[in-house]
């Protein structure tokens, strides 16, 4: 190779390792405090309000028990849905940090409304000291408005964060072991935020106030996001790839645009069968004009099965 090609290829290499450099820098244990703090943070605030939703709907809103019951259930699984959409556009094509920054932000105002609505009566129908909601006054479309506004941005911001840490936490280490051990620590502190947020907070929202009892998720928040950003010098935050869906899609309608094309016409047609073996169309190893099952070969760590399109 002349040295005008050696030339051409350095600036490549050194951009590369320009860029893989920052990568060996960061990540590592220094940042589990970081991760740990805002998952911690967010899962003692989240678990806490989305299991006593209920009770809120019932005492405070005056909803009728089987109203509120949907309400609650729909709570819940937007909180479960949602976040499959936001691990989606993390490793597709933001990556898992802003997204995780942009739920804890939307989780932060979220919580900002719920103690809204606890702390200010104007935004809450009359207490009804009726034991049961018939002949209660019910929440006004702009008191509605505002408590759904609410249980929105919190399945929206929950959607950005619930998977994605733990993605982000996984990929601040090289080795499997240690991402391994970090995943012990994650379901540590996720279960451990979660008992916290059924005990305490309950209590909190049920035997003290409902203001109270938000304002204390409200900082939990808080802590939740500083404790993000300030661990974000140290996150390391790979390149994402695209997402595998687009690939498979361009190669449908790759296959539906060529599905006439007589490639025959062309000359042979080689077809890997597996192994490194190849077999030329019209002889006898060749794939008919069938779909069929034809074999499977074993892998050290997967395995694979061929089928032939013909």
């Amino acid at each position: 190779m002349d040295s005008s090609t050696n030339s051409k290829l350095k600036p490549v290499v050194d951009q590369e390792e320009a860029q893989e450099k920052p990568g060996r820098e960061r990540g590592g244990w220094i940042t589990l405090p970081f991760i740990a703090g805002s998952m911690l943070g967010l899962g003692l605030a989240v678990n806490g309000t989305t299991n006593n939703l209920l009770v809120y709907l019932l005492k405070e809103y005056n909803v009728e028990s089987i109203d509120a019951a949907q309400i609650a259930n729909v709570a819940r699984g937007s909180l479960n849905l949602v976040p499959v959409a936001g691990a989606v556009l993390a490793d597709s094509y933001l990556g898992s940090f802003p997204v995780i920054l942009a739920g804890a932000v939307i989780n932060l105002l979220a919580f900002v409304f719920f103690t809204l609505t606890a702390a200010l009566p104007s935004l809450r129908p009359p207490h009804c000291t009726s034991s049961s909601t018939v002949g209660c006054q019910h929440g006004s479309p702009g008191q509605l408005a505002v408590l759904y506004a609410a249980i929105l941005l919190l399945a929206i911001g929950t959607g950005g964060t619930r998977f994605n840490i733990a993605t982000m936490g996984a990929d601040q280490f090289a080795s499997t072991h240690e991402q391994d051990t970090f995943f012990n620590w994650y379901f540590v502190f996720l279960y451990g935020s979660f008992i916290v947020g059924d005990t305490a907070i309950v209590y909190i929202q049920d035997g003290v106030s409902w203001a109270v009892g938000f304002g204390v998720c409200l900082a939990a928040s808080t802590f939740s996001l500083v404790m993000l950003l300030l661990g974000a010098r140290y996150y390391r935050m790979p390149v994402t790839k695209g997402s595998p869906y687009t690939d498979l899609a361009r190669v449908v309608v790759a296959a539906v645009r060529k599905g006439s094309v007589q490639v025959d016409a062309h000359g042979g047609v080689r077809y890997n069968v597996g192994d490194g073996a190849f077999v030329t169309s019209g002889s006898d190893g060749a794939p008919s004009k069938t779909l069929r099952y034809v074999g499977s070969w074993l892998f050290p760590e997967q395995e694979t099965f061929y089928l032939w399109i013909g």
